[in-house]
């Protein structure tokens, strides 16, 4: 018996269960997917205090290290529910096991938001996916495109230039909704050709991709000859599986404000899976704190 589990292992559940160690609880983390969250794909960060720049990967590590150091127990393993037992404790039920625990945090974070087109699952893997640090390199000396013109969409199109001649940069509108020292980067990376007001409307090819069909708003057609697409058009939650216990939102979110906390007594969330109006990695940080030092208030009681 735990005295707390925390479901999710990014930054928000890694920071949550830091501050339940550093208050002399025990701890379970479990993940399902990889150590770190979305930050450990991202090849930059250059907006966390005290820190001029980090690989994603690289924070991702130093934290799961310095909670790991603290005392927390980490396994891996989908958690596919959770249920509240007749005694007021909890247990999170893996595909590998069962986790008791007195109180729980949800950091489930959001996954990748897909095109849902029938091209695109037809060549998931084979040409089209979703994290450029991951498998830009299997397309060293190819062209390249990048879906998106967030934060995460830049960063992926400057990180490319340095394994692509060149990267078509695409986007539905006129405008980039990134961080303006990234569109300035953009603008002046002469191997980034930005497709701006165009749709992407199919994808060519049947084993492997051959090239993307964008559309023009006077109607006219363009193939772009990219073997490597990746698509970065947000995230999505999955936090369905928890509804029992936390109220959702209309999109899907934890409908959870500054506290973290829920519905039910002694379940908090944290990170990108809690409806809020910014998403960053000191947010996520931010949240964990809350909800790590809210459960062992709670626990204390």
């Amino acid at each position: 018996m735990y005295d707390l589990v925390v479901v999710g292992a990014g930054t928000a559940g890694l920071t949550a269960a830091l501050y339940a160690l550093r208050a002399g609880k025990s701890v379970a983390v479990l993940e399902g997917n990889s150590f770190g969250g979305q930050i450990a794909y991202s090849p930059r960060v250059e907006n966390f205090p005290t820190i001029k720049e980090i690989a994603g990967s690289e924070f991702a590590d130093k934290l799961f290290d310095q909670v790991v150091f603290q005392g927390a127990d980490v396994d891996m393993g989908e958690v596919l529910e959770v249920n509240k037992l007749p005694d007021g404790t909890f247990e999170a039920v893996t595909e590998y096991g069962k986790t008791n625990a007195r109180a729980v945090v949800l950091a489930t974070g959001v996954k990748h938001r897909h095109l849902n087109t029938e091209a695109e699952a037809r060549l998931l893997g084979k040409g089209v996916f979703y994290c450029a640090l991951c498998d830009g390199a299997f397309y060293k000396d190819h062209e390249m495109a990048v879906l998106g013109d967030g934060n995460t969409a830049l960063q992926y199109a400057l990180y490319l230039t340095g394994l692509s001649p060149k990267v078509h940069l695409i986007t539905l509108t006129d405008k980039l909704m990134g961080d303006g020292g990234l569109q300035q980067r953009i603008f002046a990376n002469d191997k980034i050709v930005w497709h701006k007001s165009v749709n992407l409307i199919d994808m060519k090819g049947e084993t492997a991709l051959e090239g993307v069909v964008l559309t023009h708003g006077d109607g006219s057609e363009e193939l772009l000859p990219v073997d490597a697409l990746f698509v970065a058009i947000g995230q999505v939650p999955d936090n369905k599986r928890f509804s029992s216990l936390a109220d959702l939102d209309s999109q899907g979110y934890f409908a959870s404000g500054e506290d973290c906390k829920t519905k039910t007594e002694g379940v908090f969330v944290a990170g990108d899976c809690r409806a809020k109006a910014i998403r960053q990695l000191t947010t996520a940080a931010g949240d964990g704190a809350v909800a790590g030092t809210n459960a062992v208030n709670w626990l204390n009681k």
